[in-house]
């Protein structure tokens, strides 16, 4: 072991070390450059670790040499002055809720969701990037209206994978629909490692009942929705389109059903704002490619208001934008059918409810923070795949299978870092996520499957009823993921991720 300390000692002085010997290692600063001892280390192959006092301790040549103990935060929003500042504007503006911050992210957004431009000069062509998107105050929000735009209730089926979280299935409960889970392809589709839903499923699922499906673009990563389309196109025969009740809303969604003349295709775009995937030939952005797309702005997203979230849609034949954006409208404001900056209007006080509908708005407040985290989003996106870059290296050399977010004709939103351990489950999956908070690397799992959870227990699902879901669930560990993260932060983690990967082959 020695002679190869030898061997190091010339890397070891580029370092910034005096020599090789071990006091002078313990006498270097320990401040200094942890991260680089760690990297001298890590190559020469001759350490080994474990957490003491709050320290990380390492055993070289017999000497221990402590190192800070690192917390690493799963996923904290990333907000900067810029964000803070437009807040305070807003608040100084006397106009904090739906206002003109509000109509101008919505048209941001879909420039965005058009082109892949956060820099795109909206206002000159304001009427072209108007009535495309609207913004909520949550994506579970954005989901339910969609359905309700559709007609979803009482006697229709919403086909949810049971591989996600409970609101892509709960907005379909809250409708009145029937869920149908859809195991998902066994350890996810073959080119992405993703948990995407099983498509020859889907098509046995699909009935005379079945209004929508919901695909799930998890970790950023998008769905195969060429598939989607071709199996709902290829069960129209099922489908029948709902009949107006003679309600404003009624009629409207009764409209859409005709002009679809099929099973609507819905996407829960939680994760995948900015993410891409080609279809029929052409690339197409997330919120482009689903009849109706919902996305999540929540504080643990690539992209924040806080909360939040928006809806957005493909063009329907026969159906104008603004008609669909103004339903939007009248469901997420009590029914209203002005909402306050309309209102503002000389003389224009008077309103009327269309409908005894929603609260669920998003406000100038919430879309200040969006409109600056938008203009710094391609470099959080870049970010975020620099980091995936790092662990992707790490858990190749450990045998770790894990997400692959950009192949050929897909590029991922670099939302989540999904990794699989072979050879274990729960219990040693678990005490695996112990073992790394212990080292102040705080990780999660996504998800624990639906029919694993109480709530959908209690409507008669079994998770033996979906066993590839639960086979990816229960050797899964997400590692964080976000733009706070240093470069000495990721080396830590991976070097946390390969003490307890070591440990646990020795156990």
């Amino acid at each position: 072991m020695a002679d190869a300390a030898d061997s190091k000692s010339a890397d070891l002085k580029s370092y910034g070390f005096k020599s090789h010997q071990p006091h002078h290692l313990l006498m270097c600063n320990r401040n200094t450059r942890s991260r680089v001892f760690l990297l001298y280390l890590k190559e020469i192959h001759i350490f080994s670790d474990y957490v003491y006092n709050n320290q990380e301790v390492y055993y070289f040549l017999g000497f221990k040499i402590h190192m800070e103990k690192r917390i690493i935060k799963f996923s904290p929003p990333d907000i900067g002055e810029d964000e803070i500042k437009e807040v305070c504007e807003a608040m100084r503006s006397g106009w904090i809720t739906t206002g003109p911050r509000t109509k101008l992210l919505e048209r941001r957004l879909a420039a965005y969701i058009e082109t892949g431009r956060a820099d795109y000069d909206t206002e000159s062509e304001a009427d072209r990037w108007s009535n495309r998107v609207v913004c909520l105050n949550s994506a579970t929000a954005a989901e339910e209206l969609n359905l309700r735009i559709l007609g979803v209730g009482e006697g229709d089926e919403v086909i949810v994978p049971a591989y996600t979280y409970s609101a892509s299935a709960s907005a379909a409960v809250h409708c009145g629909a029937t869920i149908r889970f859809v195991d998902i392809q066994k350890d996810g589709d073959p080119k992405t490692h993703m948990p995407e839903m099983d498509y020859d499923k889907l098509a046995e699922a699909i009935t005379e009942k079945t209004k929508a499906v919901v695909c799930v673009d998890l970790a950023g990563i998008v769905c195969d929705y060429e598939k989607v389309f071709s199996v709902v196109e290829s069960k129209k025969s099922l489908f029948t389109p709902k009949e107006s009740d003679g309600t404003p809303l009624s009629d409207f969604s009764s409209r859409i059903q005709k002009a679809l003349g099929r099973v609507a295709v819905v996407s829960d775009c939680a994760h995948g704002l900015g993410g891409s995937r080609m279809f029929r030939g052409e690339k197409k952005n997330c919120g482009a490619l689903a009849d109706f797309t919902g996305f999540s702005f929540h504080a643990v997203k690539n992209f924040t208001t806080a909360e939040g979230g928006a809806a957005t849609w493909k063009q329907i034949p026969g159906i104008e934008n603004s008609e669909i954006y103004k339903f939007f409208q009248l469901l997420s404001l009590h029914g209203q059918n002005k909402d306050a900056l309309a209102k503002t209007k000389v003389g224009a006080w008077e309103y009327d409810i269309i409908g005894p509908w929603y609260k669920c708005n998003m406000t100038d407040i919430m879309a200040a923070i969006g409109l600056r985290q938008l203009d710094r989003y391609p470099g959080l996106l870049k970010r975020r795949e620099e980091i995936i870059a790092k662990y992707d290296a790490v858990c190749d050399e450990l045998g770790i299978s894990h997400l692959y977010h950009h192949v050929p004709g897909i590029d991922s939103s670099n939302h989540l870092y999904l990794m699989r351990i072979p050879g274990i489950h729960e219990e040693e999956r678990n005490e695996l996520i112990v073992k790394l908070s212990e080292m102040g690397v705080n990780t999660n799992v996504h998800y624990k499957p639906l029919p694993m959870m109480t709530a959908y227990k209690s409507l008669g699902f079994d998770i033996k009823d979906f066993p590839n879901s639960f086979n990816y669930y229960e050797n899964l560990i997400t590692l964080p993921l976000h733009t706070l993260l240093t470069d000495e932060d990721v080396e830590y983690i991976c070097a946390a991720l390969k003490s307890v990967m070591r440990d646990g082959k020795e156990c």
